[in-house]
C-alpha cells in the first residue's frame, strides 16, 4: 500500500486543513492548472471553503505548475516563492493572494 502524496489526496484534505479563522475579509477563487494532473480550484468566501475539480470561469488568481512542484509546495518541501522565481510556478491575476495562501491551511491535519 502506497502512502504517496498525490494531487487527488491533497484536494481531498484541503477542507480538513482549512483555517477559517485566518480568512476574515477574504473572498477569492484560486485556480490551479496542473500540467500533468486534473485542474481544480477552491473558493474562500464568508470564511467557508468550497473545492471543485475543473476550471473556474473567472478566478482571482491562477497558479500554473506541474503536479510534483504543486505537491512539494503544499507539503512545505519547496517554498512557493522560490518555485515562482525559478519558473516552476506561474501566477496570473491577483498575485498578492498567492503570498497569503500558506496562512489559509495548516500543515497538520486538524481534529
Amino acid at each position: 500500500m502506497s502512502d504517496a502524496i498525490t494531487v487527488t489526496r491533497v484536494i481531498e484534505k484541503l477542507s480538513s486543513r482549512f483555517l477559517a479563522e485566518n480568512t476574515k475579509n477574504i473572498s477569492a477563487t484560486f485556480q490551479f492548472l496542473l500540467h500533468d494532473a486534473e485542474d481544480f480550484y477552491f473558493t474562500i468566501e464568508d470564511q467557508q471553503l468550497t473545492v471543485a475539480v475543473g476550471e473556474h470561469a473567472d478566478p482571482d488568481i491562477t497558479l500554473i505548475t506541474a503536479s510534483d512542484t504543486f505537491i512539494k509546495v503544499v507539503t512545505g518541501e519547496k517554498d512557493g516563492m522560490s518555485a515562482y522565481l525559478t519558473g516552476k510556478l506561474r501566477a496570473e491575476g491577483n498575485v498578492m493572494l498567492a503570498t497569503q495562501l500558506g496562512k489559509f491551511f495548516s500543515k497538520e491535519k486538524r481534529s
